[in-house]
């Protein structure tokens, strides 16, 4: 699957803009705050109805404008697609296939992958929980519609039940009732719980290999599923935690509270792990270890989609590279052969360097496209 070409109107700081991208890699280059992330958010948003910044439609649409409107063509198994995206500062969001409406957002994931990879993304492991169960949830997302039916459906009722908790301090007879929101937590949670397992078996499947060549060898890495509760004990454990959620006014257990832990074993000269010598680097491995091991994350969240999907995905780098070590941007260049890449920088010497093919370039100043080749 590539992205062929894009249309922007009224979105971020862009009044119009047209442009097609090469299958291989295009770059944006141009100084800071000139408009190239904005152009990857489109994208962004094309393929998972959501900002990569958890931006809301009022803040992308145009300040001068109401309506902010998004066109892209998507090349898959052969045939193009449009995606019609129209963006309302008072409204929710509309969606088009080919001209057809869709009502659920599962009706277009899955049409274009997306691989994101920016420089906030190496602070995934030592940042908090959340930000980790964002990256799981926005890959199964793409990957698995009937995980995203369960997260929307989990969330909706999370919410739904700290309200309840809320006006149980002015209703106390509505305690009742709460027994109705349990049974269908525990119902979609279970289901939350049993996908995540599945996810980070096949994530560590694919990056222990991946992490052991970009650390020289020299070290292992498996991914821990941490999960609030088990599916065996959530029941239980949410009706234990009644008082406690009452009295906070919120719901204190469930997937909504999983982490996930990053493991590294370094490996001695005769090629073996001490498996007893395993750190968490969330909280003891160095700024290093951390971003190999965020890269890995990122290369194997590829390696994935191209298994799960037959496809290769589209990979979004926004200024990734300014950040790595040249170890580390020779080994992520080196890994995305026949992938179609969108790269933003601030220079080219970077590329120069490497010595990397370029298929497109383009010079993004003030709001303002310019392709140089």
């Amino acid at each position: 699957m590539i992205i062929k070409s894009l249309e922007l109107e009224n979105f971020r700081n862009y009044d119009s803009l047209s442009m097609s991208f090469d299958s291989g890699t295009n770059i944006l280059y141009g100084d800071n705050a000139q408009g190239k992330t904005n152009i990857l958010e489109a994208i962004y948003l094309s393929a998972t109805t959501k900002s990569h910044k958890g931006s809301k439609d009022k803040d992308i649409v145009n300040f001068k404008a109401n309506e902010a409107h998004i066109r892209t063509y998507v090349v898959k198994d052969g045939l193009e697609n449009r995606v019609d995206m129209h963006l309302r500062k008072s409204k929710s969001k509309g969606i088009a296939i080919n001209g057809q409406k869709i009502k659920k957002a599962a009706d277009l994931l899955g049409l274009l992958n997306i691989v994101f990879f920016s420089p906030e993304d190496l602070s995934i492991i030592k940042n908090g929980p959340a930000e980790r169960r964002r990256f799981v949830d926005m890959e199964l997302c793409q990957l698995d519609s009937f995980y995203l039916y369960n997260l929307n459906n989990y969330n909706k009722i999370v919410n739904q039940r700290n309200k309840l908790l809320k006006d149980l301090s002015f209703q106390p007879g509505l305690k009742e009732t709460l027994s109705i929101w349990d049974s269908q937590l525990v119902s979609y949670g279970s289901k939350i719980i049993e996908r995540r397992i599945a996810f980070v078996k096949q994530l560590n499947e694919i990056i222990f290999d991946i992490h052991k060549k970009l650390s020289g060898g020299r070290e292992e890495l498996e991914i821990v599923y941490e999960p609030d509760v088990s599916m065996e004990e959530y029941e239980r454990s949410l009706a234990l935690s009644q008082d406690r959620d009452m009295k906070h006014k919120m719901t204190n257990v469930g997937p909504h509270r999983d982490d996930f832990s990053f493991m590294v074993r370094k490996v001695n000269p005769e090629n073996e792990a001490d498996k007893s010598d395993a750190i968490d680097i969330r909280k003891f491995g160095s700024q290093g270890q951390q971003r190999t091991a965020a890269l890995s994350l990122k290369l194997s969240e590829i390696e994935l989609v191209k298994k799960l999907t037959k496809d290769t995905p589209l990979l979004l780098l926004d200024d990734v590279l300014s950040e790595l070590d040249s170890n580390r941007q020779n080994y992520l260049l080196n890994s995305i052969g026949g992938i179609q890449t969108i790269i933003t920088c601030t220079g080219l010497e970077e590329f120069v360097n490497n010595r990397f093919e370029i298929n497109r370039i383009f010079k993004v100043s003030n709001a303002t496209v310019t392709q140089e080749n």
